[in-house]
């Protein structure tokens, strides 16, 4: 079975729109930095919406998640495949 092709898969969004992205790694000092460039190589923030970093009650994980105004799924295809690529992100949703 061939994966679903992007471009021609209709999505359930309709752009523009405010969409958060959400990475997941290990707790490092260069993690905000690293993935908020990732995000902000492809989407700008909205308006009014901070970064949010939050690690976990044990400090070994952290998570990072910005609002970005969405403009296609082609520009949200790649950030993920990004994010995914990058050896500090454990999961990305």
């Amino acid at each position: 079975m061939t994966p679903p092709d992007s471009e021609s898969t209709p999505s359930l969004l309709e752009f523009p729109c405010r969409f958060p992205i959400k990475a997941m790694g290990r707790s490092s000092d260069d993690f905000e930095r690293i993935i908020s460039a990732i995000i902000f190589r492809h989407a700008r923030l909205m308006q009014g919406e901070p970064v949010r970093l939050s690690p976990s009650s044990a400090g070994t994980f952290v998570s990072l998640t910005a609002v970005i105004e969405a403009e296609s799924q082609q520009q949200l295809d790649a950030i993920y495949q990004e994010l995914t690529d990058c050896e500090l992100v454990l999961m990305a949703l």
